[in-house]
């Protein structure tokens, strides 16, 4: 079974691994769920594996960022419930925690070999198709990442996406499971309906039904609250004409950025692992080996698809393509950095065995002139100094805004301009007032009761706002001339509605005794589960229906649609298709069956483990 998983779990790896990768570097920040500091206190522990309040705090943080990413102007800060989060935060940790401990049990590794390869295939660390060394330390600073923990957070997610990969991927289902599956979905039915109409012209009310329906529901009936603001823009575009730079400033940058150019080596190497039975130096010993026969004129990468233990370069010829300095272990970067192109180096010894390696290529740093590089080097300038404009003006007009009794002063010292929206309620309005956190501000009891100007509040990251209420219009009672028209079609609707179902059901009752005959019947034969024009509550009320025991013996039901018709069903009979399974369709089953069985594996060994798991919430 184990052997299976691992089989599994590896085809998936290489296909996925890099939109893990990705997923990854999308979610800035990510380490911080698992760094604590010495003095937090337990949150929970899992197997004697401690997990800290403040990764707890920290992986709760985390989910806010996402939700704020995601949902953007949508997101709503008061829509949250802290300990919610909290509680979500700790299960997603002890759930990873558990994963990760099955798959050490379950003898999973993922090599450092893997992970080098992993790192240079990495889109996100490629310059012109290129593993770029600064292109990833500065997408890794962006994380907070030192190199060191970004490997060791990699090499965990790997393990827990490899264990999970292998349970869903060594899901199986039997040939006869197959054609019973296909047999349902291609099933077909013969049905008739009759669609009873509701009726809103057969409807009256009179003004009295009306009247008495107003007075019984009158605190149903209030003007919406709604809030006019005032409020300034601060726009970080506004900035860009205030800046210049200088040759000199320019000139400096630019010599900043080709000072960071290094030399890129394209390396191949054969990687012997030391078997824990055997020793280092059987290891050492086949490795030499290997080195004597390459000396004979062997061919390097015949070679490593044979013997290499790195399974991300093996099938490539050992070749790991091209890298800078910083990327390799120490001990394998120097013995790299000694050879000249096509030489091959004696066995070297790493953390992760013996390697012998080869130096395909060298290349030299592409150094773009100042010419080429200068609108580049001008656009970064001018941002950074509009970056640090537009933080000290958001300072300035947050402070301001806090000291003043309105906002035409600090609008008048920023040269901006005291906008005005239109009334808008609490679920929003159009431009501004659709953002969430407009939305929140505007209906604070700092804003409303108290008159106060808001904070600065950061729309996206180019635009920050301050408001003030201009006018509050509280809620208050519609008169009966105000809503009796949508009193009258509610209760119409729903009149007609009612009057369609019991129809509808009293039909249904007499067609079973045998008391009714129609003949507008509609009949739909072969009807799919997907059936085209026919609506889809009806189609799964007719597949929900039971067999009919015979032609002469349909089966009867009815549905009520949205619209509030109602419409009454004659299954005629069911037909499953006799024909044998195309190759094409068993296998589309199968793959789809055997995936939905190796999710329910997943999820039935997940719960095992926190069921046998020594779990303890602090």
């Amino acid at each position: 079974m184990l052997q299976n998983i691992r089989d599994n779990s590896q085809g998936w790896i290489a296909k996925t691994i890099i939109g893990v990768i990705m997923v990854l570097l999308a979610l800035t920040g990510f380490d911080a769920i698992f760094r604590a500091t010495s003095n937090s206190d337990k949150a929970a522990e899992v197997n004697g594996e401690k997990i800290t309040q403040n990764e707890v705090a920290q992986a709760a943080e985390l989910q806010v960022r996402q939700l704020r990413q995601k949902l953007g102007s949508d997101f709503d800060a008061s829509m949250l419930n802290e300990k919610m989060m909290r509680e979500s935060a700790l299960k997603n940790l002890i759930d990873r925690q558990l994963l990760l401990q099955g798959a050490h049990d379950a003898g999973f590794a993922f090599s450092q070999a893997s992970l080098d390869q992993l790192i240079l295939q990495t889109p996100d660390f490629q310059v012109a198709g290129k593993f770029s060394p600064e292109r990833f330390d500065q997408v890794i600073r962006q994380m907070n990442y030192s190199r060191l923990q970004f490997r060791q957070m990699l090499e965990t997610e790997m393990l827990v996406a490899q264990l999970r990969a292998g349970l869903s991927g060594s899901g199986f289902v039997t040939d006869a499971e197959v054609q019973a599956f296909a047999r349902l979905e291609k099933q077909t039915r013969d049905f008739a309906s009759v669609t009873l109409k509701a009726d809103t012209k057969s409807v009256q009310i009179s003004e009295d039904e009306l009247k008495a329906y107003f007075d019984a529901h009158a605190d149903q009936y209030m003007t919406p609250e709604q809030v006019v603001i005032e409020y300034v823009e601060l726009k970080k575009d506004a900035f860009f004409d205030q800046v210049s730079v200088s040759d000199a400033d320019l000139q400096d940058l630019y010599h900043k950025q080709i000072a960071n150019l290094t030399e890129q080596r394209h390396a191949a190497h054969i990687l012997i692992e030391a078997d824990p039975k055997a020793g280092e130096d059987q290891a050492k010993a086949k490795a030499d080996d290997i080195r004597e026969r390459l000396e004979k004129g062997e061919d390097f990468a015949a070679l490593a698809k044979e013997f290499s233990a790195d399974p991300g370069s093996a099938s490539q010829g050992g070749d790991l393509g091209f890298a800078g300095p910083g990327v390799y272990d120490p001990a394998f970067e120097k013995a790299l950095y000694a050879l000249k192109q096509g030489e091959i180096s004696e066995p070297v010894k790493t953390q992760y065995g013996w390697h012998v390696i080869k130096l395909l290529g060298v290349q030299a740093p592409e150094i773009p002139s100042f010419d080429s590089s200068k609108e580049s080097l001008v656009r970064e300038l001018k941002t950074q100094k509009v970056e640090q404009l537009f933080v000290e003006a958001t300072k300035k007009l947050e402070d301001m805004s806090f000291e003043a009794s309105d906002l035409a002063q600090p609008a008048q010292e920023l040269g901006l301009k005291v906008q005005t929206s239109k009334p808008f309620g609490r679920e929003g309005g159009e431009g501004v007032s659709a953002n969430r956190q407009i939305l929140q501000a505007a209906f604070s009891p700092e804003i409303l009761d108290d008159g106060a100007n808001s904070g600065a509040l950061e729309l996206d990251p180019d635009t920050v706002v301050v408001l003030r209420a201009k006018e509050h219009l509280k809620p208050k009672p519609q008169t009966f001339q105000d809503v009796s028209a949508g009193i009258r079609e509610e209760l119409t609707k729903e009149r007609a509605t009612e009057a369609a179902k019991m129809a509808g059901e009293q039909l249904v009752a007499q067609l079973k005794k045998g008391e009714q005959a129609r003949k507008d019947w509609k009949v739909t034969e072969a009807a799919t589960r997907a059936q085209e024009g026919v609506d889809p509550a009806v189609l799964q009320a007719v597949f929900r229906a039971p067999r009919p025991e015979s032609k002469d013996k349909p089966v009867y039901a009815g549905v009520a649609l949205a619209n509030g018709d109602y419409v009454v069903l004659r299954l005629d009979g069911v037909s499953a298709p006799e024909d044998a399974l195309s190759d094409e369709d068993k296998a589309s089953y199968k793959r789809f069956l055997a995936s939905r069985a190796g999710a329910q594996d997943y999820s039935a060994y997940r719960q095992q483990l926190e069921a046998k798991a020594d779990i303890k919430r602090y």
